[in-house]
């Protein structure tokens, strides 16, 4: 049976959370198997939220942009939140089936930020199947992520 490790944070606009995974064997991996968001005022506060999970560091200030043809991208969320127009909280989650054994980098955007909102802040949720990884299954997943390290 898999064991189900759940992550938890809250972040604002532009911010950029890490989740430390890595092992010095490498020998257990990780699988998504949910991803959610909420806002922490959703009764009052409009949110309109790109997160996004990659297994490399990210550098560059998050933004909203969304483009698959990036292999360091392993999952979207997108969360919408508008209590003025009672539209009712929508997600939608896009994640990749991939093994991974090193470290991940989440990043924000919110779309709906202002200087009186800067602090908004959105709740995640990650959970993660941990899964034994024999040799093979190490080598692969390592060589992964040294080589979306080094592009």
């Amino acid at each position: 049976m898999s064991k189900i490790k759940t992550f938890r944070g809250a972040m604002i606009d532009e911010s950029i959370d890490t989740i430390l995974l890595h092992t010095n064997d490498g020998s257990k991996g990780y699988r998504i198997v949910d991803f959610q968001a909420i806002g922490s005022d959703p009764g009052n506060k409009t949110y309109e939220v790109v997160l996004k999970i990659f297994t490399t560091p990210q550098t560059a200030t998050p933004t909203g942009d969304i483009d698959f043809n990036d292999q360091e991208l392993i999952a979207v969320l997108y969360y919408l939140n508008n209590p003025a127009t009672d539209n009712l909280s929508e997600m939608q989650i896009l994640y990749d089936n991939m093994v991974f054994n090193q470290d991940l980098y989440i990043t924000c955007q919110d779309s709906h930020n202002t200087p009186s909102t800067a602090d908004v802040r959105t709740n995640y949720q990650l959970k993660l199947e941990q899964v034994s990884l024999d040799l093979n299954e190490n080598t692969v997943a390592t060589l992964k992520d040294i080589r979306n390290i080094a592009q």
